[in-house]
């Protein structure tokens, strides 16, 4: 919901006390991956199922909140990122806030599987403005496994966040919050009623078009996909040009995995007029982010081009019908 305030000592001394003790940051996984998989679900917290909405909310604290949704790909080699999240939260909060990029950040994380193969195919947690926004990064179960035909659930995670999330920042300001996918494979082709009905537990009885449930997140959101480089798919031109053609220059490359919590901070940045590219990378190097303001850079050129030029990424207009009946 968006109530208190971020502390570094906290967060720094909760990552001193887990090193010392050995535990894993990501407890929850580890305490999962010693049951057997068939017993394997979220953390209650976490889970979509019966959800009615997640909520980004103004308070005495926060009066001008900015809902931000990091929804991560779990599976293979993708559970990496959610480590590098979990470790830069602090410098992502400093940049967000000390650097005057965002009034009120509230963060929602999240994972993302494979309905058709995975026993938690997705997570999702809570907006959050202080310290528990990192205990729920670290609830997220990483599955690790996917189903292996280049294509993960993303677009049952789009639904959520379309139909079960409200936000102040769009209902009293009409302004758009800000979503980031972080994944490396392409959407299942259509978005499958029985998943939305095992899933997250809506009463839906026809698939939906991809391509229209990203215009319709759109309406509230600002969607961004960043593939970052940890996998053979990062040279895959089928995956480049498949996020290219449905979000535009929103769709970012990522030569740096390390970078993902500068590259987002920047992005909002930018996206809320607070800097240009230029100053946002400075601010990088300020910090001691130099290596990962490169990546960064290299990243954000196509969003700087976009707004120089004063145009702005769309999402494909239909081409047909967008929801379809396929008995499910």
């Amino acid at each position: 919901m968006g109530y208190g305030n971020w502390d570094d000592r906290a967060y720094d001394a909760g990552r001193t006390f887990r090193a010392a003790r050995g535990l894993d940051d990501f407890g929850y996984t580890a305490d999962v991956r010693s049951q057997p998989m068939s017993s394997w679900k979220a953390h209650p917290s976490l889970d979509p199922k019966g959800v009615k909405l997640r909520e980004s909310r103004d308070s005495d604290d926060h009066g001008n909140s900015l809902p931000i949704a990091v929804l991560f790909d779990v599976t293979g080699s993708m559970g990496r990122v959610p480590r590098i999240m979990q470790e830069k939260l602090g410098k992502l909060h400093g940049l967000l806030q000390r650097k005057g990029y965002a009034d009120d950040p509230q963060i929602m994380f999240g994972g993302i599987g494979d309905a058709d193969s995975d026993q938690v195919p997705l997570q999702v947690g809570q907006f959050e403005s202080d310290n528990r926004m990192d205990e729920q990064l670290r609830l997220i179960f990483l599955e690790g496994n996917g189903g292996g035909q280049k294509s993960e659930s993303y677009e049952l995670a789009a639904y959520f966040t379309a139909r079960h999330t409200a936000t102040d920042a769009w209902d009293k300001r009409g302004q758009k919050g800000y979503l980031f996918i972080v994944g490396d494979e392409l959407n299942k082709p259509r978005l499958a009623s029985r998943h939305i009905r095992n899933i997250v537990g809506d009463k839906v009885n026809r698939d939906i078009a991809v391509e229209s449930i990203y215009r319709e997140l759109a309406d509230r959101w600002h969607v961004h996909y960043i593939l970052p480089n940890q996998s053979s798919y990062y040279h895959d031109s089928e995956i480049s040009d498949y996020w290219r053609g449905l979000l535009g220059e929103r769709f970012l490359r990522l030569d740096d995995p390390a970078a993902v919590c500068e590259l987002i901070a920047l992005t909002i940045g930018i996206g809320e007029d607070r800097i240009d590219l230029g100053a946002g990378l400075a601010d990088l190097r300020d910090i001691g982010s130099t290596d990962e303001a490169d990546a960064v850079g290299k990243a954000l050129a196509p969003i700087g081009a976009a707004r120089r030029s004063h145009s702005v990424g769309a999402l494909p207009a239909p081409t047909g019908d967008d929801d379809v009946d396929f008995g499910n």
